[in-house]
């Protein structure tokens, strides 16, 4: 049974900015980014302007994914897991994406995990986050959404480290959003 204060805890660390951040920094990037993938006009909405920047969206995608492969390291990943999951990232987005859109958004990196593997999911995650605040910032929110199933894994743990090392970080930045994801739920 999912602990409702842990995914509320969790919903709102994800949609501040990090405790590393600049003053006046308002929302982590889920929540910015989220804002552009939510605006993401339909086939029928393609000529009508829509405030949509396909690089957020992208960088949306992206966060997310990074989060979705830690939250598969285990080879575990049923129902209740992902409406957990979904739960939490449709919170704290803040009415920004829909519910739907999350759902969907997972269906396809179901996809291509298991066309592409795990490895290389990280590899072209990596590909896509070049700046280093974004790649602190993933590893700060694949950290949070890991505490989310009963804490972060040792193969969560490697995931987050695979992840550490295709950005080209050290060390400190994965245990940092380590060390923020366990103070959110008090471990």
């Amino acid at each position: 049974m999912t602990d409702e204060n842990l995914l509320g805890r969790v919903a709102t660390k994800l949609s501040e900015p990090p405790s590393y951040a600049e003053p006046g920094q308002k929302g982590s990037i889920l929540t910015v980014a989220a804002a552009s993938f939510g605006s993401k006009p339909t086939e029928d909405e393609a000529t009508q302007p829509t405030g949509f920047d396909p690089e957020a969206a992208a960088l949306f995608e992206a966060v997310v994914e990074s989060a979705y492969l830690v939250a598969n390291a285990d080879g575990h990943f049923d129902d209740t897991e992902r409406a957990a999951f979904e739960q939490v990232v449709v919170t704290a987005c803040q009415g920004s994406v829909l519910e739907g859109q999350v759902h969907a958004l997972i269906e396809d990196l179901s996809d291509l995990m298991q066309e592409d593997g795990v490895d290389k999911r990280v590899e072209m995650v990596a590909k896509s986050i070049s700046k280093v605040d974004h790649q602190h910032e993933v590893l700060r929110v694949a950290s949070l959404l890991a505490q989310v199933s009963g804490g972060v894994s040792d193969v969560e743990r490697e995931l987050l480290g695979k992840l550490q090392n295709a950005f080209g970080l050290d060390q400190s930045a994965l245990d940092r959003a380590l060390a923020e994801a366990a103070s959110t739920v008090g471990k």
